[in-house]
């Protein structure tokens, strides 16, 4: 019998981001730095559901639209051009989308945006939760209701967390874990909610409080343990240009997701989150940078690196036969709407 489930289950803000690179420093006030690449297109959750959907997973996303400009742009490029299920947002009447500026410089980029809180909480948007095979979460302070009702219909937690301007890292939102399957922090993340100085350390605490239990260590490439298999992998990140690091995490986690649902040892599991997320920094923005499978073949059969054939091997027999169409990049600007005829007059 077939799973009609969706694959993943997604909710949060959504942002349109707009993404400037190419910058020779960081500006200082009163200057004003041209730059020599720019990419827009949705952000925030979208980096999640764009990913996971270019990996060909059925992808149902709860999240809030504006009803302006930027709103409608984030939606048709979700649903129309990357496939995204969309049944469980909402567009709120006279509410703008959120918008980030991201000033991409080096490995690292700054972010201003502008917005207000949505209409609509997650609760809200999720209600019963649907049954879905995994659920991507961002745990925050506050737990969520959903959350608790989507891990007791059988869904499977995949959660990450975000840095604590506070700096206080309360141990508190580790409680949450306990309706997690899987945890993927960063190294900084890690080592401060979990109070220990490496990387390793802080895997091993972790590893005792969720089955399966990652921490990304940016050019380092990542750890790992899955407890329910007794595996541990650790393996390096590639040797790659960096152009836009928004929304690396993000693509790292769907990658990871779309590899364990097919059932990968978790060393292949590893390696090809970080190589996905490897790929993603090459172009602007956070999601429509997913390579999905296209942008994987296509760095496979161009692969040359005798050490990198031997280590991805593995997607010899896991690149699909159909990988889809060339992925689309993040456009300089969003393209025009066409012009409806006006009705005539009366």
């Amino acid at each position: 019998m077939d799973d009609d489930r969706p694959d993943v289950l997604l909710t949060g803000l959504l942002f349109y981001d707009l993404v400037l690179t190419g910058l020779g420093k960081p500006p200082t006030p009163g200057e004003e730095i041209w730059t020599d690449g720019m990419g827009c297109g949705p952000g925030g959750i979208a980096n999640l559901a764009v990913a996971t959907a270019r990996f060909g997973l059925r992808t149902s996303l709860a999240t809030v639209f504006g009803d302006d400009y930027y709103g409608a742009y984030c939606r048709d490029v979700l649903a129309g051009q990357e496939n995204v299920d969309l049944s469980l947002s909402r567009t709120a009447d006279g509410w703008h989308t959120p918008v980030t500026v991201s000033l991409a410089h080096g490995h690292d980029r700054a972010l201003v945006t502008h917005g207000q809180e949505p209409p609509y909480s997650q609760d809200v948007l999720m209600g019963d939760p649907p049954e879905s095979r995994t659920a991507l979460v961002h745990i925050e302070a506050e737990p969520r209701e959903w959350l608790a009702k989507a891990a007791a219909n059988g869904t499977l937690i995949y959660a990450d967390v975000g840095w604590d301007p506070t700096q206080r890292w309360s141990r508190a939102l580790l409680d949450q874990l306990a309706l997690c399957h899987a945890f993927l922090p960063n190294e900084t993340e890690a080592m401060a909610y979990t109070r220990t100085d490496s990387a390793a350390a802080a895997l091993g605490t972790l590893s005792e409080l969720v089955p399966v239990a990652v921490v990304t260590r940016g050019g380092e490439g990542a750890v790992a343990v899955d407890q329910t298999t007794g595996e541990y992998a650790e393996v390096p990140a590639l040797d790659v240009d960096v152009l836009d690091a928004t929304g690396a995490g993000d693509v790292f986690g769907a990658s990871f997701v779309a590899a364990s649902l097919a059932g990968w040892p978790l060393t292949e599991r590893l390696r090809f989150a970080v190589l996905s997320a490897g790929l993603s920094v090459g172009h602007h923005g956070g999601g429509l940078a997913a390579p999905g499978w296209y942008g994987v073949e296509r760095w496979w059969r161009s692969l040359t690196d005798p050490g990198l054939k031997k280590a991805y091997g593995f997607l010899a027999d896991r690149i699909p036969a159909d990988v889809g169409p060339p992925v689309h990049f993040a456009p300089v600007t969003p393209p025009a709407r066409p012009q409806r005829p006006h009705a005539p007059k009366p």
